[in-house]
């Protein structure tokens, strides 16, 4: 891949510098982390900071590895301006998704830049459809849409199921910002990669129309 874009070391840093003092300070993390009660409330603030706060080490590691296959894509294809937008608008796409999708919980929390980047590696697949990605011990090359399809169900798993202090929703959510924030910003996408856009929209659509019907499952 060569050099990392600078944007994306910068994103990478200020994840892993919030992250540690998160691990290190309670207080730090209960006063920034997302709450579906006081996010609804006056702080607001919380849908962006959240963003960048992680449980653990192994959380943070996925998320900044997933950030950094990514991000250089996006960075490199579009420019540091159009990066930033769209990983702070899968940012906050993933936590209004959480909002939308915990509203009846106000005591409902999460963290992680899970929607960050979601958004950034459902760009990344619409901007270089023809990537592969090996993955730890896997020894053969992963089409990049089928990363991002697997990325995506996990999620829907991890929502069904609440699974640990991470937002799962936010996947969901961030992969939508993503998504529609890279194709308004590159419109000849539609014509240039259809079949990839439909293949991507699909578990989007599923979930946006039957989402709450996991709830019941």
């Amino acid at each position: 891949m060569g050099n990392v874009s600078m944007i994306v070391l910068l994103f990478i840093l200020a994840n892993v510098l919030v992250s540690m003092k998160g691990f290190n300070d309670y207080g730090f993390l209960d006063r920034f982390k997302f709450q579906v009660g006081r996010a609804l409330g006056e702080e607001k603030y919380r849908l962006v900071t959240s963003g960048f706060l992680h449980v653990d080490w192994l959380h943070l590691l996925f998320n900044m590895y997933a950030l950094y296959l990514f991000g250089d894509i996006v960075a490199r294809f579009l420019g540091t301006n159009d990066f930033i937008i769209i990983y702070l608008v899968s940012l906050l796409a993933g936590n209004l998704y959480s909002l939308y999708y915990h509203k009846d919980e106000p005591y409902y929390s999460a963290v992680g830049a899970s929607g960050a980047v979601s958004g950034i590696v459902y760009s990344s697949i619409l901007l270089y459809p023809a990537m592969e990605l090996y993955l730890f011990f896997i020894p053969i090359p992963i089409p990049g849409y089928v990363f991002a399809l697997g990325y995506l169900l996990y999620s829907i798993y991890g929502m069904k199921k609440q699974l640990g202090n991470v937002g799962h929703s936010a996947h969901l959510g961030g992969a939508i910002g993503g998504f529609v924030v890279t194709l308004l910003l590159n419109p000849i996408l539609f014509s240039a990669n259809t079949t990839l856009i439909i293949i991507l929209s699909i578990p989007i659509l599923l979930v946006l129309f039957f989402g709450d019907q996991l709830k019941q499952i």
